[in-house]
């Protein structure tokens, strides 16, 4: 047993199976460690093994006393059914490793994005609770029209054309560059399909506010409520629908006069 641990080449078996002990099942014991991921744990044993065979082979000695048991086992008569078990060991963990990575397999399917996720009831903006449902711009019904057309102009092209550009047609200058594109507001599929409360959730909340059937491509857009007062919001939806000429969705009205 001796002979076998002063040996390099049982030296160097004994250490990665040791490293692969120690970040496979020891790691994940740790305070505040998880489960190490295959990925991860080939990358790790792919540096341990690049290290050990620069540790045995930097003596010639070493090196020559290394490749030892490897050289007998590929050429020594008596080594023979040690080196047909080998070969078949090798052939059936390949075959098993091909079959893993080709068979068919039952997880459930992706989920597909929608482009129009379903809005909350609700939202929180700057600790104000709004309530989406049956909500209407209420500019449409405040002050003067041209003026709060004028602040969503303002704030239009000081914060949207960059990506939703001079057109509102989604051409900005950094829209090559964002997956998915930004909206095109021109297109009839786009605000021509909405209610302003949800124009205004989608600008408030960005990209960090899309309810999972949003996923897997997230908007780029930021949320605007860190930067935008709700009257600018507002204002902006505005803006959207006066220079494209769509009208938004209302809401359906009950027998009762209810939304």
């Amino acid at each position: 047993m001796r002979a076998y641990l002063k040996h390099p080449f049982w030296q160097a078996a004994l250490l990665l199976v040791l490293a692969y002990i120690v970040i496979v099942f020891i790691i994940p014991l740790l305070p505040g460690s998880a489960v190490v991921p295959k990925s991860v744990v080939l990358q790790y044993m792919a540096t341990v093994l690049v290290g050990i065979l620069i540790w045995v082979s930097d003596e010639e000695e070493r090196w020559t006393k290394f490749k030892e048991p490897l050289h007998d086992v590929l050429i020594q008569p008596r080594l023979k059914v040690v080196r047909t078990a080998l070969l078949a060991a090798v052939t059936l963990i390949v075959g098993c490793f091909t079959y893993s990575q080709v068979r068919a397999g039952v997880a459930a399917p992706p989920n597909l994005r929608s482009i129009h996720p379903a809005p909350p009831s609700q939202i929180t903006f700057r600790g104000k609770t709004i309530a989406l449902v049956g909500l209407d711009n209420p500019l449409r019904r405040t002050g003067d029209m041209a003026a709060h057309l004028a602040v969503g102009r303002r704030v239009y092209y000081q914060n949207c054309v960059p990506c939703h550009g001079d057109h509102l047609d989604g051409q900005g200058h950094f829209a090559a560059g964002l997956n998915p594109l930004p909206a095109n507001f021109q297109d009839n599929g786009t605000i021509a399909q909405l209610t302003e409360s949800f124009v205004f959730w989608r600008i408030a909340k960005g990209g960090p506010g899309l309810p999972r059937e949003g996923t897997p491509w997230n908007s780029a857009m930021p949320a605007w409520e860190d930067f935008l007062t709700e009257e600018e919001i507002w204002s902006v939806v505005l803006f959207l629908y006066d220079q494209t000429g769509w009208k938004p969705r209302t809401w359906e009205v009950s027998a009762e006069g209810s939304k």
